[in-house]
């Protein structure tokens, strides 16, 4: 794909202008002071100029503080160094801001209280961090359309972050409660962007500008796209009353192609409304956007780049799972990186129950078989530490990596197949919406966490589960069932890391006949006639150690 849409001389510019370590990290510790700040409002107009791959904009903070405040501090790359900045409406001197290293400090003419309000405009503009491989990592993808050769941008920002293109609040909580956004581009181009259009003005020299008005979108969903896009749209009639617009820009060319893809939208939203609840932003737009890299849950303008290709599944699993996206990660927001599985673990598990919603058992089953082969192990899913985003993505810097997918995805599975699904989807629903009856209007977005997670299946199962997730959330080694058959018995038992508490039920089939163990205590005698058949969880439903994966994964990478 990349080697359709990417010049030469713009594959020269990938990674510049560098930035700094600041800018780079994404979350992690918070200085008080920053955390205590909220943005209400952002109103963003950017230009972009693809010519040239700068960007110029002027962003108007409207933010509060729940702590007294003496200066603000704003993250944004200083590669878009600032030209003007105002307070309350007063210019402000050059003087009493800098930015030295991605954050920019402003000086205060005077204290601001808690509880206090200040409108902050920032004119600012340059020459953004170009990404070296979107989406893994981070910054505008300059790019040109296959065949006419004409612009095509996009913005990707979870790993480094919104400073990379807009003053803003780059931590999770950092979620302003509505943005407006305004981008001009060049004559022939379009800019579909996050929430609801509000109007398209058209400049004396052909240039357009096209105002975006947003509601609580997480800060680094929100997104740039500029191309000579075409668009398909349609309405959903939502399963709880409303009518949903549905739009795909696409590239011109890409008809026939992008009308199939568009057909799966409608059958994907009814599944997760199905099994979830009602689509977050009913009352927006149900967004998606052809771009020059492989996808990013941008809210309701996700980010497709998958070239249309399927897989034995039947649909499009990088359309599906970023729309997945929109309600684990833009309704329920993890608020600390550390509990990203949440939105990464949860949206994987969707594909296989998506499967198995179109076909059945086997195509679930094939797909977690799957899923299971691409676990590591390397790392604990969740540390107990506040973390950025590259701490948890990335195995290099200690992270879990894929398993946040993967292995979040089994632990899923695991704890589906171990509550059953109706306090399953009950615990599901009350993650993402904050309550068991989600209808629209009722529930708002949120932020949630790995200890509230676990304090929902307590309250659900009416159980305490903390043996469940201590093992598997908060150790790298899977447990292992320890099997040993003496005469007329077969002996079970769990052997976990540090020998934690862990006393999951199993299915044991004898001959034929499958029966759920009890292991109190992590353990278990059963009576089984010499000679007979004897299958351990014949169904796969638990997630355990297993010598023929380990095998399989050390030959795959001996290849």
């Amino acid at each position: 794909m990349l080697a359709l849409i990417a010049s030469p001389a713009l594959a020269q510019k990938r990674g510049e202008p560098p930035i700094t370590a600041t800018t780079q990290a994404s979350g992690g510790p918070i200085d008080p002071a920053r955390a205590a700040l909220h943005l209400e409002h952002v109103d963003l107009a950017i230009e972009v100029f693809p010519d040239t791959n700068r960007l110029q904009g002027t962003a108007t903070l409207t933010l509060t503080t729940s702590e007294p405040q003496t200066r603000l501090l704003i993250d944004l790359d200083r590669n878009l160094p600032v030209s003007a900045l105002s307070l309350d409406g007063k210019a402000l001197d050059a003087g009493k801001w800098s930015n030295p290293e991605g954050r920019l400090a402003i000086a205060l003419p005077r204290p601001l209280k808690a509880g206090g309000r200040a409108v902050v405009r920032i004119v600012y503009g340059g020459t953004p961090h170009v990404a070296v491989r979107a989406p893994w990592d981070d910054g505008l993808v300059w790019a040109k359309t296959p065949g006419t050769q004409k612009p095509w941008v996009a913005t990707t920002a979870e790993g480094y972050g919104c400073d990379l293109f807009w003053p803003c609040l780059d931590f999770p909580k950092g979620e302003p409660d509505m943005v407006d956004l305004h981008i001009t581009v060049p004559a022939g181009l379009k800019a579909p962007a996050n929430g609801t259009l509000q109007k398209i003005d058209t400049l004396p020299d052909g240039r357009t500008t096209w105002h975006w008005k947003a509601r609580s979108p997480n800060p680094y969903s929100v997104a740039i796209d500029v191309a000579p896009y075409e668009e398909v749209s349609g309405v959903y009639l939502s399963r709880f009353g409303p009518k949903i617009p549905m739009n795909y820009w696409y590239l011109p060319g890409r008809e026939a192609k992008a009308a199939a893809l568009f057909q799966e939208f409608a059958p994907t939203l009814d599944f997760y409304e199905s099994l979830i609840g009602p689509y977050p932003w009913y009352d927006e737009k149900v967004g998606v956007v052809e771009t020059p890299h492989l996808g990013m849950e941008h809210q309701t303008i996700n980010a497709y780049g998958n070239n249309y290709r399927k897989t034995p599944s039947g649909f499009d699993e990088i359309f599906q799972h970023e729309l997945g996206h929109e309600w684990f990660g833009n309704q329920m927001s993890a608020a600390n990186w550390d509990d990203y599985w949440l939105h990464e673990g949860y949206a994987q598990y969707m594909q296989p129950l998506y499967g198995r919603w179109r076909e059945g058992e086997a195509r679930y089953a094939v797909m977690m078989d799957e899923f299971r082969l691409q676990i590591r192990n390397h790392a604990p899913i969740v540390s107990g530490r506040i973390l950025t985003e590259e701490e948890v993505y990335e195995d290099e810097k200690g992270g879990p990596g894929q398993d946040i997918y993967v292995k979040g995805a089994w632990v899923l599975h695991t704890l589906r197949n171990l509550i059953g699904d109706d306090k399953f989807f009950e615990v599901t629903r009350r993650l993402v919406y904050g309550r068991p009856d989600p209808k629209p209007g009722n529930f708002k977005p949120r932020l949630s966490s790995t200890p509230e997670y676990i304090a929902i299946v307590n309250q659900v199962t009416g159980t305490d589960m903390n043996w469940f997730f201590d093992v598997y959330l908060k150790q790298a080694a899977l447990p292992e069932l320890i099997e040993t058959r003496t005469g007329d018995t077969l002996s079970l038992k769990w052997k976990t890391p540090n020998d934690r508490p862990f006393p999951l039920p199993i299915e044991v089939q004898v001959d034929g006949k499958v029966r759920l163990v009890a292991m109190p205590g992590g353990t278990a005698a059963l009576d089984v006639p010499a000679g007979a058949h004897v299958v351990i969880d014949p169904d796969s439903r638990v997630l355990r150690r297993s010598e023929a994966v380990e095998a399989f994964q050390k030959q795959v990478r001996i290849r």
